[in-house]
């Protein structure tokens, strides 16, 4: 069997143009993988330096290349749990940490063994992650697709980051796709329509950022998009908050926070106080409860199928409050809360703050650990979503961890722009190739929180 010849990594480029870390793994037997970590511009991964606009990776590319790497030189690449501690022993050994090193080392080192462990038994990488997670039982995940843009990276008066559409009312991966491209290009005739052509160009994970006024603006035009493609009922909505953006230290949340939208105050507490009678239109900032209120009034008013980072990380009690109130309508994602971290999953899971993860490849340190993560998120019945990072690369990694570990979900842009396309195209290969043995999600995406109402396909 197949060794480890070498490891070499460099500094590439995401998609944003920022600089990120790859990996290759050579095998004694002369063949090769790959594995391209991506970036992300809300978490912060760059370890130090001044290169490249404050961000770039050579102390990373240094370790893997004069210490990690050489130390796994000889090794069976078929045993992830093996060489993913002995990754983390190098870190301890050498006083290294999160800090100086950062996860997208150790898990750029890890993935990149994983694809050669798949390499060196030739099986795909897809069901050797399943067969190191022990899972039988494989899925084709619901597509969660970026279509709208908000949040501090976006020059709208929208506080929520991102809007996405998941065409959960499909019975394969493929009809889902095509379901959610149609709703996209539907929604761009509707903003196209609304704004101009010039509100139809695309951001960094290839969703529109028209000058929309409001939530209720913007969850009617997507209602509108998915009717106009037939789908009414097929394809629900989901939003990312991080609202941690605009958590004050008062512990209110700042509606008002991009303070450059001029008149933005005045139309977003008059569209509260039209919603919510107790919401006083003439205060700058409103309670965790009154925001509490206007999200479970989205999820009765619109097809609101998932909410990501309602609240800022800290605000344990209000994601407890949120859960127990309507978790088993809406699945109540944590991410900034998370981390993808298996410690901060069990304190969650105890105290019940959600019901579904967010789990991100560069927030975790290996392969290991991600499968402990998903295989703790499960058994307590939540719902796990692969995600990609707002730097992407073209690697193709999340869309197979997604199948070989069962999850129903993958969050991985828009249909819009290679690095994106790339998972989605990743995954009708892997249900081509799984025939009549693929099994979509569909309705069971977040199985057993959210209950949706079936209807006819």
């Amino acid at each position: 069997m197949a060794t480890i010849k070498a490891i070499t990594a460099r500094q590439v480029f995401d998609g944003c143009g920022n600089p990120t870390l790859e990996v290759d793994v050579t095998l004694s037997d002369n063949k090769s993988v790959r594995f391209a970590v991506s970036s992300d511009s809300h978490s912060g991964i760059y370890d130090g330096g001044s290169d490249y606009l404050a961000s770039h990776v050579c102390q990373a590319v240094d370790k893997i290349n004069t210490v990690i790497g050489p130390a796994l030189v000889g090794k069976d690449p078929t045993d992830q749990t093996g060489i993913d501690n002995f990754i983390l022993q190098q870190v301890h050994e050498h006083g290294w940490c999160s800090r100086n090193l950062g996860a997208n080392a150790t898990m750029a080192v890890s993935a990149a063994v994983c694809k050669a462990g798949a390499k060196v038994l030739n099986i795909p990488l897809y069901q050797h992650i399943a067969n190191l997670a022990d899972n039988k039982n494989l899925r084709m995940p619901v597509p969660t697709l970026y279509v709208v843009g908000g949040g501090s990276h976006v020059e709208n008066k929208l506080i929520a980051r991102a809007f996405s559409i998941l065409p959960v009312g499909a019975d394969s991966f493929k009809k889902a796709m095509g379901m959610g491209v149609e709703v996209y290009h539907n929604l761009k005739s509707v903003v196209e329509k609304k704004f101009g052509q010039n509100a139809t160009n695309v951001g960094d994970e290839g969703g529109f950022s028209p000058k929309f006024q409001g939530y209720k603006e913007v969850l009617e035009a997507l209602e509108t998009a998915i009717d106009e493609a037939g789908y009414t009922g097929k394809v629900l909505i989901g939003i990312d908050v991080a609202a941690s953006e605009f958590y004050g230290e008062d512990k209110t949340y700042d509606l008002n926070y991009k303070k450059e939208n001029i008149g933005f105050k005045k139309r977003i507490y008059a569209f509260c106080y039209d919603l919510v009678n107790s919401y006083n239109p003439c205060k700058e900032r409103i309670s965790g409860e009154q925001l509490k209120d206007l999200y479970k009034l989205f999820v009765s008013k619109y097809p609101v199928a998932s909410i990501e980072d309602p609240f800022a990380q800290d605000d344990l009690d209000l994601y407890a409050m949120m859960t127990a109130e309507c978790g088993d309508k809406v699945q109540i994602v944590g991410d900034n809360l998370l981390l993808s971290n298996p410690n901060r999953l069990k304190r969650a899971i105890e105290e019940k703050t959600c019901n579904a993860l967010l789990l991100k490849v560069d927030q975790i340190r290996t392969m290991t650990e991600i499968i402990e993560a998903v295989k703790v998120a499960k058994d307590a019945g939540w719902g796990v979503i692969a995600s990609h990072c707002s730097g992407e690369t073209d690697d193709t990694f999340i869309a197979d961890l997604s199948v070989g570990l069962g999850m129903g979900q993958i969050k991985t842009g828009a249909p819009c722009r290679s690095e994106h396309l790339a998972k989605y195209n990743q995954l009708l290969r892997i249900e081509e190739e799984l025939g009549k043995d693929a099994v979509y999600a569909g309705r069971n995406f977040c199985k057993p929180i959210c209950n949706v109402e079936s209807d006819d396909r």
